[in-house]
């Protein structure tokens, strides 16, 4: 029975939910977050706490780190000692504290993100500062608490002579709530708590002109005053944090870029090391060398160009590629009365000053009191010794210390406290000359009592006490801003020569997606040979480009492939190439049917006009086309369902439009029919077509370039017929009719477009004989005829593809 008693029948969420939200409430408020009072969190407290207690000051040698921590896990906080090892250590270090709290001798870490010594090795001590976040601790101004064993106490909260959370900010992630508070010049943020002691309802830009925005301990340059404005308003905001960098000029024409101020938290070696892999993998043109030179007299990451490299546009490159720039996002979360909220500046400052006025009261309040009690006892002493025959016959006529002190109080009126003191008093003390000492006692503490009562009885004298001291704390620590605040973002503009080296190339796409660029050079050594490819294969496109420039590939699904030049793989002119899915994301489904090189989009006043497969035609300016992101499909048009991208082509504005319908109907007439619309849209009707019938073929010429119109039936037939003998007509309508009626199986068109009579009409059958064709040897026709019979498709299969290059 007694064994059953142990267990809870108890539901397993109400037992989770309990046992997490215990949990959650000791990480919120017992480890991740800062008093919004002190600025620390309790394993920092603790340190400082337990090296004030040890005398382990700023005046004293250095002590074995180890015992430090020893005595903080033993009487504070029974955790890991590397936990503690680890908060001691970054209060010591000068690159993540902007004021640090503990000096440290040996290797305490770096910048590169070294690990420190073992604590076995280093030395530490508090640092002068820090005996002013403890001073007065033992004046009862501020609360204890039992420790963990309740074998002495701990301080709830150190007494902070200055605004130690904005000053050093914190980070922290607990159950539930995060805090990133960064830190800020001392100098500036005792003046604006001056500023709020003065006028409590002071408003955030006054509070601002004192306090500009962080200054993180490794420099550099923040910009973005909205963003700093907005954090302080609200607790959260977005600045852009920028490391210092110089371009010095070389001998020889060449420059290099010296920086020297990294953004706050950014490791120096893993920065160095992403700015030389940049440089290896040639991501960007123009740089020689990657050096760290940084010694004790200072950080300094050299960057050498080339000659002619473009160091401004180098600069920038590494600005956006690196974390030579990045952002810090505030999100000030503090523990306040006792509960973890998110704070704006002035809640931060009015934590500091109201508990600042309650240590400065408490304090006042401990020391009225012993002055008060030493003062009843000077003024007993001073009353003995003027009658201090009397009291020494009382007490040498007493039978012992306690008879004595009965006997003094009954006869002259002593109270025990003076009777104490002067029983107690020894011999030396009987001088003339003690006597002026005790007077003088007696009229200082006098004065000192009452400068105190009004102190307490006036908040103005409260307030200007309050701000003597910070004061002080101002003249005694305050040192130069380290990090330029700037108002504006710098868009950072890269040009796309500075990243990209100016080379012309020899692109190829093929029909199955697989795509190249090579050298000139390779391609030259191929004497015309095509790459290889699968016998189901063929080069859709191969033209000389330049790296700078951007190939649009649409699929029969609708979607464009954005591919700068210079992110298509480079290989030998022979091989195959790589799949275009392995260079930006496309579904299974899209089948590349156009590729469109662009020089330049900004500039280019051209369309893109799209023919789909059930009659639909669109035309969008090709600058719309131009994307910031490219890994993955974009939308070049909205397609219906079942419907299919049977062409795309790059169009002057003026080009005439040519359709060629599987049942043997043409149209033809200008693209200035069909209204421009957006990148998204779905187009109009092109053509009016009948039930079964689908666009099998098309093409565009400008009457500047005279272009024949050829057709490719399924029995194999070929035909050439000029545009001039297709009247004109109207957007949206049938066409006319160019191939014979046949009773028995009619010719339908199997493929076909425009092109000069110097290219080649090219057909592939069915089992992947490609049977070419030159457009100027084929014998023109009339609309009434089926052309002439070119391919046995009996002897090689059926037309399975037809292209014109």
């Amino acid at each position: 029975m007694a064994e059953k008693e142990r267990y809870l029948d108890l539901p397993l969420e109400e037992v989770l939910g309990d046992r997490f939200g215990r949990y959650s409430k000791y990480i919120i408020q017992d480890r991740a977050l800062p008093d919004a009072r002190d600025g620390l969190k309790p394993v920092q407290r603790r340190i400082l706490y337990a090296m004030y207690h040890d005398r382990n000051t700023s005046d004293k040698p250095f002590r074995k780190s180890a015992k430090t921590v020893g005595n903080v896990i033993g009487n504070y906080h029974p955790h890991g000692d590397s936990s503690v090892y680890e908060a001691m250590i970054r209060q010591s270090q000068d690159w993540k504290m902007r004021m640090p709290l503990v000096e440290m001798h040996g290797n305490n870490g770096s910048v590169d993100g070294d690990p420190p010594a073992a604590m076995r090795y280093t030395e530490a001590r508090l640092a002068s500062l820090s005996e002013k976040m403890l001073e007065d601790i033992d004046k009862n101004t501020v609360d204890f608490m039992p420790n963990f064993d309740d074998s002495q106490e701990e301080p709830v909260v150190l007494p902070a002579s200055f605004p130690n959370l904005l000053v050093n900010g914190s980070t922290g992630i607990s159950s539930g709530y995060a805090t990133d508070i960064p830190p800020h010049a001392i100098h500036e943020v005792i003046d604006a708590a001056v500023k709020l002691i003065e006028k409590p309802d002071a408003s955030l830009d006054e509070l601002m002109q004192h306090i500009q925005g962080p200054d993180f301990p490794t420099g550099g340059i923040i910009q973005g005053l909205d963003g700093i404005k907005k954090a302080y308003e609200t607790g959260r905001g977005k600045v852009i944090v920028r490391g210092r960098a110089a371009i010095e000029p070389l001998r020889g024409g060449r420059e290099q870029i010296v920086i020297t101020e990294i953004p706050f938290e950014v490791n120096k070696a893993v920065l160095v090391k992403k700015m030389d892999e940049l440089r290896i993998d040639k991501k960007v043109e123009g740089m020689a060398e990657v050096r760290d030179e940084t010694d004790r007299t200072g950080m300094r990451i050299v960057v050498e160009l080339k000659k002619e490299a473009d160091a401004k546009g180098v600069l920038n490159f590494l600005y956006k590629s690196t974390d030579l720039q990045t952002t810090f996002n505030f999100n000030m979360v503090a523990i306040a009365q006792k509960t973890p909220q998110l704070m704006n500046l002035k809640q931060l400052l009015e934590a500091y000053t109201e508990h600042q006025k309650e240590v400065i009261i408490r304090r006042t309040e401990y020391e009225l009191e012993k002055a008060k009690e030493r003062a009843h006892v000077v003024e007993g002493l001073i009353k003995a010794i003027s009658i201090l025959d009397e009291v020494i016959q009382v007490i040498r006529s007493a039978a012992d210390k306690k008879d004595a002190k009965g006997k003094l109080e009954e006869t002259f009126a002593f109270t025990s406290v003076q009777s104490e003191a002067i029983v107690t008093l020894q011999l030396y003390r009987l001088t003339n000359t003690d006597i002026t000492t005790l007077e003088n006692e007696a009229d200082k503490l006098r004065k000192n009592i009452a400068a105190w009562e009004e102190l307490l009885a006036s908040d103005k004298k409260l307030a200007s006490q309050m701000k003597k001291e910070l004061r002080q704390v101002r003249k005694q620590f305050a040192d130069e801003r380290l990090t330029t605040v700037e108002d504006e973002i710098e868009e950072i503009k890269i040009d796309l020569e500075v990243m990209v080296p100016s080379e012309d190339v020899r692109v190829s796409v093929t029909k199955e997606g697989y795509i190249k660029r090579s050298s000139l050079r390779s391609f030259s050594a191929s004497n015309g040979e095509p790459p290889v490819m699968k016998d189901t294969d063929r080069l859709m496109y191969s033209q000389e480009i330049n790296t700078t420039d951007t190939l649009l590939l649409f699929t029969n699904k609708g979607s464009y492939l954005y591919v700068p030049v210079h992110t298509i793989p480079e290989m030998k002119w022979k091989e195959s190439g790589q799949h275009i899915a392995n260079v930006v994301t496309v579904n299974q489904e899209d089948k590349i049917i156009a590729a469109l090189p662009v020089k330049n989009f900004s500039d280019n006043e051209n369309f893109l006009t799209f023919i789909t497969k059930y009659g639909m035609i669109k035309r969008t300016p090709l600058k719309d086309y131009e994307a910031q992101r490219y890994s993955k499909a974009l939308m070049g048009i909205k397609l219906k369902k079942g419907d299919e991208v049977e062409a795309v082509y790059e169009t002057s504005g003026s080009n005439e439009v040519v359709l060629l319908t599987y049942e043997g109907y043409a149209l033809r007439y200008t693209e200035t029919e069909v209204n421009p619309t957006g990148q998204r849209t779905g187009g109009m009707k092109a053509i009016n077509l009948k039930d079964a019938d689908f666009i099998a073929a098309s093409g565009v010429y400008s009457s500047s370039d005279p272009r024949d119109i050829y057709i490719i039936t399924h029995r194999g037939a070929l035909k050439r017929i000029s545009p001039d003998k297709l009247e004109s007509q109207g957007r949206a309508t049938r066409g006319v009719k160019i191939l014979k009626e046949l009773k028995k199986n009619p010719h339908r068109i199997k493929g076909g477009g425009t092109g000069g009579r110097e290219q080649t009409v090219s057909i592939q059958t069915a089992d992947y004989t490609v049977h070419d064709f030159t457009a100027g040897e084929i014998r023109p026709g009339d609309k009434y005829t089926n052309g002439s019979f070119v391919v046995d498709t009996e002897l090689y299969g059926d037309i399975k593809d037809v292209w014109i290059e």
